[in-house]
């Protein structure tokens, strides 16, 4: 994701300009100091480092747009956190324009489909080094399915969950060279309906980020990528 941000900047946001990168290699130049040089952060890592970087960009003074998945336990502290000291964070499973769409039609589907006569299950399909199973947008889709969904209280990572347990199956899985694909499927004895989110590469979830990190410039709280989609003007 750093490198496919990094290719859009160039290419296609020319006002904006990176003045720190760190990866593997240069580990020993994440401080706070370099930190305060930036505007905003972008933070995509993995879960056992997302927190830490997220309260150094807080201290460091600067908002940070954070889309490192599988994190959740740590997460509500760091939201607290940025809501009690003003700072500024906006996170999300899943910056992809397209992806945040087809949330609207999944919670409004899951809302029509609520009492009916149909069993649901989520797949999600994606590249063999990503590290969370299930996808945080996985999560995401199953949380907003049972909000809205009276049969559903819990999920589960198991495509033959238990309907007396009122979980809902995430079937996972992983193969070379897929940048991500989500499908809700219903299905009863007569009939089956389906809403598939299909990624063709990764430049719609970098271009999605870089669009929050620049509308979150100045402002304070916690935000999600929906507040970014509904401020924008067409």
């Amino acid at each position: 994701m750093g490198k496919t941000i990094e290719k859009l900047i160039d290419r296609d946001f020319q006002d904006m300009q990176i003045v720190l990168k760190i990866n593997q290699d240069s580990l020993n130049e994440l401080t706070i100091d370099h930190l305060k040089k930036a505007d905003i952060a972008i933070e995509f890592t993995q879960p056992s480092t997302a927190n830490d970087h997220v309260r150094m960009c807080f201290e460091a003074g600067i908002p940070v747009v954070c889309g490192t998945t599988g994190w959740y336990e740590q997460l509500n502290d760091v939201k607290q956190l940025c809501i009690e000291k003003k700072y500024a964070l906006l996170y999300a499973t899943n910056f992809s324009i397209g992806m945040n769409i087809f949330f609207e039609i999944h919670q409004r589907l899951a809302h029509l489909m609520s009492n009916k006569d149909y069993r649901a299950k989520i797949t999600e399909i994606h590249h063999t080094a990503k590290l969370d199973i299930p996808s945080g947008t996985a999560v995401t889709l199953a949380e907003q399915l049972i909000d809205h969904h009276q049969q559903y209280n819990k999920w589960e990572l198991n495509e033959q969950a238990s309907i007396a347990k009122m979980s809902l199956p995430i079937h996972a899985v992983r193969e070379e060279n897929i940048p991500g694909t989500h499908r809700v499927k219903y299905e009863n004895d007569i009939d089956s309906i389906e809403i598939i989110h299909e990624a063709k590469s990764r430049d719609g979830f970098a271009q999605g980020a870089i669009l929050a990190a620049r509308w979150l410039i100045g402002k304070e709280g916690f935000f999600g990528m929906n507040d970014v989609l509904n401020t924008i003007q067409p």
